[in-house]
């Protein structure tokens, strides 16, 4: 039975298209199963959440991070003076040399990419260089050459579609890579923008406006919503705003701006109203669009959406049984980790291992502004809407011992657990690494844990996470008090 599945599995190709996280961890997956993989990456491997998105936007992000902790030091007693020549204290000045530090991140995205170029080389998979498109059902054809004078056909058992998404352009406001930008553009500047206007205050107008806050600049944010973030936790959008302004930021909601231009020496920004902004850089942050133009998807029977999106299933399978697809290019929740996910996930089920669907109720997520927004589950919107049925507890992290001594006052914990049952549903944390904190609670949803069983593991005293374990044993006493009541 072993040698059946055994031979089964070499004689299968994988054809993969996109060398992005979904499509680096299907070939991986793949090779590791004894498949035969073959690779199109036209960029680099790790794509653009490795090259110009995830691996130097959080670069940036923990550069900001340190430059704050510098500045905030004298809060916790620690005080940095230099001397001049009559050996009198003076206190040094914050500098921010941007060049270092977009030499620095894109150095290191660069070595993630060859780092996992060199895992594929290992595993055993064949990589082109090129751009890939689908013939029919069953095979890849890659442009080779510049112009499209070489080609190379690929035929394979299972193909997976990795191709990614980029930032969405305005024919009003067409970003030049000098004064108006994407963020993939951002690290081409040599220096600190004087006035940096962000346009869009979702996840992406977010983290950079409040990285280059805390970097030194001047940040307006433009929004066409009434708050930042919109969407997403209104708790947790409010203490971001409030940080934001504490900060120096300009906020202008319900915004939308109509067009961009670039004046030579600055830009300037026109909103629907009529009110001109003026500053030295605009980042247009409004979303992005996938890459599915010219794959021959649609030739192949391959379901989109209006919007160019690959319409998948929880196993990644699209509406054709062999062609799978993973990433920003899909239905899902366009996020690093779960574009990892879903190209494992095509692979076990394309291949006959065990493939668990993906639950988007089980999907964390992290917003890397400071303080770091994480998300799991269902949210307190959900319960208020009557599409749950939970019970919501929050807990400020100022009354945390570990938070006072790190001298942290903005933030919480938000536990949502099902009514009756106080199964763990979902939550909310606004923090100092809030993504590593949300663990506890997405493996409690995952296992269908009750806020009674974790509230019998014990958390380190002090630390931040006691203010999770607080909150478990908050909700225990919630719903004690509620079947009381009933």
């Amino acid at each position: 039975m072993g040698s059946m599945s055994e031979s089964f599995l070499l004689s299968q190709s994988v054809a993969i298209i996109g060398g992005g996280p979904g499509g680096y961890e299907a070939a991986l997956a793949a090779a590791q199963l004894g498949a035969k993989v073959t690779l199109v990456e036209r960029v680099g491997i790790g794509g653009s959440a490795v090259i110009t998105d995830v691996v130097p936007s959080k670069s940036l992000i923990a550069t900001a991070d340190a430059a704050v902790a510098i500045a905030q030091a004298s809060d916790l007693g620690v005080q940095l003076f230099a001397h001049d020549a009559d050996d009198k204290p003076l206190r040094p000045q914050l500098a921010i040399n941007l060049a270092a530090v977009n030499h620095r991140l894109l150095s290191l995205a660069r070595q993630q990419s060859e780092d996992m170029h060199q895992a594929l080389l290992e595993a055993g998979v064949r990589i082109i260089s090129g751009h890939g498109r689908l013939e029919g059902r069953n095979a890849v054809v890659v442009s080779t050459a510049p112009g499209g004078t070489d080609f190379e056909r690929i035929e394979a058992d299972t193909i997976v579609v990795s191709v990614g998404a980029s930032p969405r352009e305005l024919a009003t406001a067409k970003p030049d890579g000098e004064r108006i930008l994407t963020w993939t553009q951002l690290y081409n500047m040599k220096k600190l923008p004087e006035h940096l206007i962000v346009v869009g205050s979702g996840v992406t107008g977010a983290e950079f406006a409040g990285a280059y806050m805390n970097l030194g600049a001047k940040v307006t944010l433009v929004s066409s919503r009434d708050r930042v973030l919109p969407g997403e936790d209104a708790d947790a959008a409010a203490v971001l705003e409030d940080v934001f302004t504490r900060g120096g930021m300009t906020l202008m909601s319900k915004s939308r701006a109509s067009s961009v231009e670039n004046t030579g020496d600055g830009v300037k920004v026109t909103l629907g109203d009529g009110t001109v902004l003026t500053g030295s850089h605009c980042l247009m942050a409004v979303g992005s669009i996938p890459n599915t133009a010219g794959l021959g998807l649609e030739d192949a029977g391959v379901q989109m959406t209006a919007s160019g999106h690959i319409q998948v299933n929880g196993v990644s399978r699209t509406s054709v049984p062999n062609i799978y697809a993973a990433g920003d290019c899909t239905t899902f929740y366009p996020l690093a980790s779960v574009a990892f996910m879903q190209g494992r996930v095509a692979i076990f089920h394309a291949l006959g291992d065990s493939a668990i669907p993906i639950d988007k109720r089980k999907i964390t997520s992290n917003i890397f502004t400071a303080p770091e927004i994480a998300t799991v589950g269902w949210q307190e919107q959900d319960v208020i809407d009557g599409v749950a049925d939970g019970v919501v507890l929050k807990l400020p992290l100022a009354a945390n011992p570990r938070a006072k001594m790190m001298g942290v006052t903005d933030g919480f914990v938000k536990l949502i657990a099902r009514r009756g049952s106080g199964t763990v549903i979902g939550g909310v944390i606004v923090a100092p690494k809030a993504s590593e904190l949300i663990l506890p609670i997405a493996i409690a949803i995952e296992r269908r844990l009750t806020v009674d069983q974790m509230s019998r593991t014990f958390a380190v005293y002090p630390s931040l996470t006691a203010t999770i374990m607080d909150a478990m044993r908050g909700m225990h006493l919630v719903e004690r008090a509620g079947h009381e009541h009933d």
